[in-house]
């Protein structure tokens, strides 16, 4: 069965796609950005806070699938200057500090203005 996970802690999709997919015992996250649920706007403060902030958007999903950053097994990071890989990583050794998913990064052009990153994950239960 494919369940529609929906969090009111993560930013309203822009588009036609959902927050996140459910299918057996896999959840699909959409790619989240920097974007302040609250507030509707991307976060200020550079890379590093930007990073925080995606992967609170994202965390916010997983938890309304009753999941945590724990049960991430797959993570696709989009930077759009590659450049700022080491102060995205120093962020994102935080969040996995053990047995860390696997994981791809690359530059890429990103929707919004302003937006430095992008990331989508697969967990699992």
């Amino acid at each position: 069965m494919r369940e529609v996970i929906i969090s009111e802690n993560a930013p309203k999709p822009v588009g036609p796609y959902s927050q996140a997919i459910k299918v057996g015992n896999l959840v699909f996250v959409a790619g989240q950005g920097p974007v302040d649920p609250k507030t509707g706007k991307i976060v200020s403060g550079g890379i590093q806070e930007q990073t925080k902030q995606t992967f609170r958007n994202i965390e916010a999903i997983l938890n309304a699938a009753g999941l945590t950053l724990k049960h991430v097994v797959k993570v696709s990071v989009f930077l759009k200057n590659i450049g700022d890989f080491g102060r995205m990583n120093e962020v994102y050794t935080t969040l996995f500090k053990r047995e860390p998913p696997a994981r791809t990064t690359v530059q890429a052009n990103l929707p919004l203005e302003g937006m430095l990153i992008e990331a989508d994950v697969v967990a699992a239960l």
